[in-house]
């Protein structure tokens, strides 16, 4: 019968090999949570159209003192193209042409943009897309122009959101205590 004894040198090499992939991981700790972070919507309204809206959702909590911040008015004056949301502009895909509030969009991809004031919003559709917020703004690239009523809302949003209702037939708008509705539904053919 063999005799199995390990030396002390041979016992050294085999805890330091065991020991050297945990030596060799690091903890790499999670990325910091974005401070208007990206969010998706998306509706299949009809077998083929779809429509995803991406856009930055900015928070009511100002990110540098914590502050509670008012926002329509202030931080979005009224009157003013806004990008709707935060960081790059929002921007709307459509696979098919799309009627908003009655008026018709053809398919493709646009970005959105808006003028607020208290009773009413103008929803801006643009064609240049992949821009930095409202900077470089071309007022002669609209695609299209809606005017939809923005309404009070008892309830607060603390995140800037856009959604399409459960029928898929609005494309809501809330933030703050404001509320703003735009009829959607893909175009009549023909």
């Amino acid at each position: 019968m063999m005799n199995h004894r390990l030396t002390l040198p041979t016992l050294a090499a085999l805890v330091f090999l065991a020991a050297t992939p945990a030596l060799a991981q690091k903890s790499i700790p999670p990325a910091k949570a974005p401070v208007s972070p990206l969010e998706m919507t998306a509706k299949k309204l009809d077998d083929t159209t779809y429509v995803k809206v991406t856009y930055n959702s900015p928070r009511i909590q100002d990110p540098k003192t914590g502050q509670k911040r008012a926002i329509f008015g202030k931080l979005v004056p009224y009157g003013e193209v806004w990008r709707l949301g935060a960081n790059a502009s929002t921007e709307l895909t459509a696979t098919g042409d799309l009627e908003l509030a009655g008026k018709k969009l053809p398919a493709g991809t646009y970005s959105l943009f808006t003028i607020p004031q208290a009773d009413k919003w103008t929803l801006i559709v643009n064609k240049d897309v992949g821009q930095w917020g409202a900077y470089k703004y071309n007022k002669d690239n609209d695609v299209l122009r809606v005017d939809v009523p923005a309404t009070k809302s008892a309830d607060t949003y603390e995140a800037f959101t856009i959604s399409f209702d459960e029928k898929g037939t609005a494309l809501n708008i809330s933030w703050e205590n404001t509320q703003v509705s735009v009829p959607v539904r893909p175009a009549k053919k023909g």
